[in-house]
């Protein structure tokens, strides 16, 4: 099993050719982070004829934009109502309804730019492992229907031909949703971005943004770009000293194992229609098949760095607890990404300085709310209207104890983990 990411293996979108800063340049609007927000933030921008230049520290894509599980998701990780419990009800609400219509609009620009990342409309699937997991569900069902979402609580003989498994009880299918190839999409993002005039810069890490004049300057090692505004779009990657989303989220991981391809009466009752899926577990379990029927699983935790072994087992008890009928499984190769996770699980959009906008706190939901959060933010700097985003601009205070945050919940993935693969832990 191999270290390496299975999106970008024999990608169709092409990766976008791109040139390393090296000098000085002037631009409208300075994009920090090639990732899915920054990329659709200039797209959107470009498109409206607003000049715009993306810095990336590495490759496009380099971070969880390219790394994720490939889930088109509607919503935020919380049920509804808990997100206006939250939030309020004006910018509860809010977020719901942008973010419940955000996957219309990712299919939407895949579909209208031809972009190739092997995109599937037949939904997502929430799985109810337990009885506590399956109200869970329902109550979730009764909130989503209340605001007007085509969802439904598929049971018995009917969840279990749409699963593949008999361990899973119900499951909550929501039509919005569906699944993408992570790393084509935003590949594909930026492609078009560059032909509607964005320029992108990678392997141009920012060190340094000051005031100058009534705009910004932007240091990379090789260059500088002076902008009116700036975007910070870095979100769980954000580690420079200079970078003040730092201090509004607090990092986590996601660990994925893919098999290779599979085959047979067995593999093929895995999740027929290819929904992407994810069960109620304390500690979740993700599953879905790509377009060359692997097997992808991942969960909450750190990958990197782990013993082979531990993974292979961590992923052997997972396939063999749902799909016992498939027998011994060739695991080809394992990655990870960062997520950025907030206490109240919701994301943050905010004015750090005047004229900087950012975005950080997608715990877990960058494919949709990253490209629904760039086009708002195209909007809020070319037309100063922020109705596109899912919630207003507005202060936060910064996270205390972000380190114990993110051990806490490192320490608790692992034990999980650990408890799995002892079968102490279905």
């Amino acid at each position: 099993m191999q270290e390496q990411c299975l999106w970008t293996q024999g990608a169709q979108e092409p990766a976008p050719v791109t040139e390393t800063l090296d000098g000085a340049l002037r631009t409208r609007v300075c994009v920090v982070g090639g990732g899915i927000t920054g990329l659709s933030t200039a797209l959107h921008l470009s498109a409206s004829g607003t000049e715009v230049c993306v810095l990336e520290a590495g490759d496009i894509p380099t971070g969880g934009s390219g790394r994720n599980v490939g889930l088109v998701n509607a919503g935020l990780w919380v049920p509804p109502d808990d997100i206006v419990k939250a939030l309020g009800e004006a910018d509860g609400e809010r977020a719901n309804q942008v973010l419940g219509a955000a996957p219309a609009k990712v299919f939407a620009l895949i579909e209208r730019h031809g972009i190739q990342c092997h995109p599937t409309r037949t939904g997502t699937l929430h799985l109810g492992h337990n009885a506590k997991g399956c109200d869970e569900l329902a109550r979730r069902r009764d909130q989503l229907v209340a605001r007007g979402a085509p969802v439904e609580l598929i049971e018995g003989e009917a969840c279990e031909r749409l699963t593949g498994t008999r361990r899973i009880r119900a499951a909550l299918c929501d039509r919005r949703a569906g699944t993408l190839n992570p790393a084509e999409y935003t590949r594909g993002l930026a492609r078009v971005a560059q032909a509607q005039g964005a320029r992108l810069f990678t392997h141009s890490p920012v060190s340094n943004i000051q005031r100058e004049g009534d705009g910004w300057r932007l240091s990379t090692p090789r260059g500088s770009v002076v902008a009116d505004r700036v975007v910070i779009a870095t979100n769980a990657y954000a580690q420079e000293s200079w970078n003040q989303t730092r201090q509004h989220f607090f990092a986590g991981h996601y660990m994925q194992v893919a098999s290779r391809p599979l085959s047979g009466a067995a593999a093929d009752a895995i999740l027929p229609e290819r929904q992407g899926a994810w069960d109620t577990r304390t500690v979740l379990s993700s599953i879905r098949r790509d377009a060359a029927g692997r097997l992808v699983l991942g969960s909450l935790g750190r990958g990197e760095g782990r013993p082979r072994a531990y993974l292979k087992c961590w992923a052997d008890r997972i396939a063999g607890h749902y799909f016992p009928e498939l027998g011994p499984v060739e695991w080809e190769c394992t990655w990870s990404g960062r997520v950025a996770f907030t206490p109240d699980h919701t994301l943050r959009l905010f004015e750090p300085l005047p004229g900087i906008v950012a975005a950080c706190g997608y715990n877990g939901r960058g494919n949709t709310t990253g490209t629904v959060v760039g086009e708002g933010f195209a909007e809020y700097l070319s037309r100063g209207d922020d109705s596109l985003l899912p919630l207003p601009l507005k202060s936060y205070r910064a996270i205390r104890g972000r380190g114990l945050w993110s051990a806490a919940y490192e320490s608790g993935f692992s034990l999980y983990h650990l408890g799995q693969c002892l079968r102490l832990v279905n």
